[in-house]
């Protein structure tokens, strides 16, 4: 016979449980903080939704980056849908924008509802009344429509890096920032970038990769900051606890499986 599990003690806490499909560490860790911590103000001293995470190597999500094999990266990530799926996750969020390229690849085969982080920071850029939008990220996300199709759809203006800029903010990105190595000179990059869009007519400017709210914010910034990270966990505690978040994809085609 089998010893008899001891039973775990539940929290009063009545929401959905999270799953996060990550990719790079420090972003993935940072909107994982974000839930937990700011979930307290929704539900009560040191309560948040159930949450789960899953993570395949960095290295193997570059390789498919590097050829531009966006159904290689749509595998990895229904492989970590699936493994969610089995600990008991509701719905799904990707703390990775660059990766979201991968979505319709995923949706049509996932076990589970996605959230949309372009739509999310869509959905948020209208709330706050701004109209043209500088795009931040790394040369796949910039050079992609992951944000373009979202904003459009919002009757949202943007301007991306130029290439020049998409070069020296993906080797920032990709050789520090997912690190966690923050150095003055990557900031200073940025900075410029956001300097240029101003000066291009952007109102605000979309923090379109992950890693770049840590060293990116309205402090030092000339342009409002649009934190996809946290804007992401935000809307994912509102879903899990009321069903209601801009950007929460209401069908999954295997959901009903």
């Amino acid at each position: 016979m089998h010893p008899t599990r001891p039973r775990i003690a539940r929290t009063t806490v009545t929401s959905q449980h999270i799953g996060i499909v990550a990719c790079s560490a420090e972003g993935a860790a940072l909107c994982y903080r974000t839930i937990c911590i700011e979930g307290a103000a929704l539900l009560g001293a040191h309560a948040h939704p159930e949450v789960s995470m899953h993570t395949h190597s960095l290295a193997d999500y570059v390789r498919y980056l590097d050829r531009e094999d966006w159904q290689g990266v749509a595998e990895l990530m229904l492989a970590s849908a699936e493994k969610l799926t089995r600990c008991g996750a509701d719905f799904l969020i990707c703390p990775d924008n660059t990766i979201h390229q991968a979505l319709p690849y995923v949706e049509p085969r996932s076990p589970l509802r996605w959230m949309h982080i372009a739509e999310v920071v869509a959905a948020h850029a209208i709330e706050r009344g701004f109209r043209r939008l500088g795009l931040l990220g790394t040369r796949w996300l910039v050079q992609s429509e992951v944000y373009p199709e979202k904003l459009a759809a919002r009757g949202l203006e943007y301007v991306r890096p130029n290439a020049q800029e998409r070069e020296e903010t993906n080797r920032v990105i990709m050789n520090e920032l997912v690190y966690g190595n923050f150095q003055r000179e990557g900031i200073a990059s940025f900075q410029r970038v956001i300097q240029r869009m101003q000066a291009d007519g952007c109102d605000a400017v979309v923090l379109g990769c992950t890693e770049i709210p840590l060293i990116i914010n309205d402090s030092n910034s000339v342009l409002p900051t649009l934190d996809s990270t946290r804007l992401l966990a935000r809307a994912a505690l509102r879903e899990a606890i009321h069903g209601t978040s801009a950007g929460s994809r209401a069908r999954s085609s295997s959901a009903a499986r």
